[in-house]
């Protein structure tokens, strides 16, 4: 008996595995794609705009508005960005086990807009009570650090959800639309950076130029925006299929692995050389009690090979965490004039990070991907793990470049005697930081954009807001070691009466050689990623290297 023409063409557009907003299958052709992505991307746009807004410039307010030292604030900025990107995976656990993806991001959404208002709140008290000799009072900076502290509780709902829902608008089972969403991550990043390029243009010269109350507010007006353009959106989403079957949830599923694996480990231990394999015939043939299907086994053993992926990953990831904050306090130290009468705040040439994105992802998608195509004969040009670590290669090459780039400020201090006068400008220009601004533009194309993308595709279906998490953690783990480092270094360089590399006048610090310490500690990871992913085998075959 034949089908029918009509109801082959209904099942053709239905999407597996994807509901609309009334539960219904949802059709390919009335939901997802790239008119729900750019919804969601706007959304994000306005997000980074409200997070970028208060994070470029913090290292500023800390020092000048609570009286912080230079390598106080720069933990403290490192500490509160860690956590912020730490904080996804609670976030994207709740995701996937508990809400579900649009139901987190709404409510993470009012949690950042009440986060950011106290953080105005927090600035107005502030001001009204500051002046030259008197430092807010110890109530002022529990308000300021509670409210920051809440947006980074938000951000750790909002930002794997917001991007994985984005992802979820492509159907990975459809030639087309699979090549889209590889672009989606491309074309994300990309809106993202244009909306952090206005951020730090308007907000930080508001911040350095009216007043910090302002300065904040707007960030929080924004939210409000993001959120409202979220929800008018609700009736053209994909959502992924709720899993009614708790004993097939995924973290049941991968979780019956680990508990055989558990009570199989003294087996594993003494017996058996090829672990993984005895592990997997212990499970499909039910010993240890509970018996795993296949698909189980796989989804499990893909999340432990990605565990030292995700180690190399972080540790490249620690000299991103100074261009917001060593970058910053060095940009104060030097000529700002970029025009005749116009001197820039320093954080503002943050935005040079995400124009340099805006230029770098249009030449990936048009030129890079299509002549690595050409020679690799591969759909997606060059793997995964290869566009991680060409990220990792330029972040090393950044730090080198930092560091010879501090070199020659400091030697221009000496030179012209401002050596013990930190508060003189030195005669150099701004511009010459430029180029390591550009390179992490790069950084971000290749490495982060990389990672991103990895670690959703590599997960199961059900946990790819976890793999985001995977992929934001790392950062925001990096950001925490930065923070150790500083603190370490800060410890070792200055016992003893000895000047520490980040000496409040920066031209007795070193920066210049804690970059080429992060350089070296660069190498090794790429060295050891390099080793790991060789053996790494991609979930499809299309994928292999």
């Amino acid at each position: 008996m034949s089908i029918p023409e009509e109801e082959v063409a209904l099942l053709q557009d239905l999407v597996h595995d994807s509901v609309d907003h009334r539960g219904n299958p949802a059709g390919r052709s009335s939901t997802g794609g790239w008119r729900s992505a750019s919804l969601i991307i706007g959304v994000e746009v306005a997000e980074r705009f409200a997070y970028v807004g208060i994070a470029c410039n913090m290292i500023t307010y800390l020092t000048e508005q609570l009286g912080q030292s230079t390598a106080n604030a720069a933990v403290n900025v490192n500490t509160w960005a860690g956590t912020a990107s730490t904080l996804p995976i609670i976030g994207a656990f709740v995701a996937d086990a508990y809400l579900g993806r649009y139901r987190t991001i709404l409510v993470s959404s009012l949690i950042y807009i009440l986060g950011l208002g106290l953080l105005t709140l927090s600035a107005i008290l502030t001001l009204m009570g500051s002046s030259e000799n008197r430092k807010p009072s110890f109530l002022m900076n529990v308000l300021f650090f509670c409210s920051l502290y809440l947006v980074a509780i938000a951000q750790g709902g909002h930002k794997p959800c917001v991007q994985a829902f984005g992802a979820d608008q492509f159907d990975s089972d459809h030639p087309k639309e699979r090549i889209a969403r590889g672009s989606f991550f491309n074309w994300w990043f990309l809106c993202l950076s244009g909306g952090i390029v206005i951020s730090i243009l308007v907000v930080v010269y508001i911040q350095s130029n009216v007043n910090w109350a302002l300065g904040f507010g707007i960030p929080c007006l924004f939210m409000v925006m993001a959120l409202a353009i979220f929800f008018l959106g609700r009736k053209t989403y994909r959502y992924p299929k709720e899993n009614r079957d708790k004993n097939n949830n995924g973290f049941v599923r991968i979780g019956r692995v680990f508990v055989v694996a558990f009570k199989n480990r003294k087996q594993m231990s003494l017996k058996h050389s090829g672990q993984l394999e005895f592990l997997a015939k212990a499970m499909l043939s039910g010993e240890g009690v509970e018996p795993c299907s296949n698909m189980d086994v796989e989804d499990a053993k893909g999340l432990i090979m990605l565990i030292p992926i995700w180690i190399t990953s972080m540790m490249s990831m620690i000299p991103y965490a100074q261009y917001s904050t060593l970058f910053t306090k060095q940009g104060v130290t030097v000529d700002r004039i970029i025009l005749p009468g116009l001197e820039i705040p320093p954080a503002s040439f943050l935005s040079l990070v995400s124009i340099s994105v805006l230029i770098s992802v249009p030449i990936y998608e048009h030129v890079f991907l299509p002549i690595a195509r050409k020679i690799t004969k591969k759909p997606n040009g060059i793997t995964m793990l290869q566009r991680i670590g060409t990220g990792m290669v330029l972040t090393c090459f950044n730090m080198v470049l930092a560091a010879l780039v501090e070199a020659k400020r400091l030697r221009i201090a000496e030179e012209h005697g401002l050596i013990d006068k930190p508060d003189v400008t030195i005669p150099m220009s701004i511009w010459w930081f430029v180029p390591q601004y550009m390179l992490v533009g790069m950084i971000e194309v290749f490495g982060l954009v990389g990672a991103q993308e990895f670690f959703y595709d590599q997960v199961p279906t059900e946990l790819r807001s976890i793999g985001l998490a995977f992929s934001l953690s790392s950062l925001g783990l990096s950001n925490f070691l930065s923070g150790l480092f500083i603190i370490v270094v800060d410890w070792a360089t200055g016992r003893y009466g000895g000047r520490s590399w980040f000496n409040n006048n920066l031209n007795r610090a070193h920066i210049d050689y804690f970059y080429w310490l992060l350089a070296a500690s660069t190498a090794i990871a790429f060295f050891a990623f390099v080793f790991i992913s060789r053996s790494y085998v991609y979930r499809r075959a299309d994928q292999v290297q």
